[in-house]
């Protein structure tokens, strides 16, 4: 695969921060986080995936969990202090976020939403989910991504 920019990392290079890319062949189909983490050869407990949900306030939500993961949404809603919560429809993406299924990122959405990253992610030293584009991934230290979205840690999965 060609190594094209993403908008994620234009983001991360005007902030001058390191990170590591890595691209993956998506001709076959397989784009779910177990199989990009077998592709990229990382650990899935190292790999992640960005979810989007909407409140009972109608308010948007990113949650950032390892891939072999499931999003508690009972979890979820008391993190954020809703009274419920549901997945996005996957129609509805695109239009939110400015990204496609598979390519959806926590850095570099049309708006900042608030972010909750699982809690997992702060034993570890580096961290790689999606650079906003299927087919490429970001690597970098949770605090990191921590600071660039404004995030919290929380257990948020089942």
């Amino acid at each position: 695969m060609a190594n094209a920019k993403t908008n994620v990392m234009r983001i991360l290079d005007k902030a001058k921060i390191a990170y590591e890319m890595t691209s993956y062949e998506v001709a076959d189909g397989k784009i779910d986080g177990n199989s990009v983490a077998e592709k990229i050869h990382k650990p899935k407990e190292q790999v992640f995936k960005t979810l989007v949900a909407v409140g009972h306030s109608k308010l948007n939500y990113v949650f950032v969990i390892p891939v072999d993961n499931e999003l508690d949404l009972k979890k979820a809603s008391k993190t954020v202090g809703e009274k419920s919560m549901e997945m996005i429809p996957q129609k509805e993406l695109l239009k939110t976020t400015g990204y496609i299924h598979g390519g959806c990122s926590p850095i570099g959405m049309k708006k900042l939403f608030p972010t909750i990253i699982h809690i997992s992610a702060q034993s570890l030293s580096e961290m790689t989910f999606s650079a906003g584009k299927v087919g490429y991934q970001v690597t970098l230290a949770p605090s990191v991504l921590e600071d660039i979205v404004k995030a919290k840690f929380a257990d948020i999965i089942k």
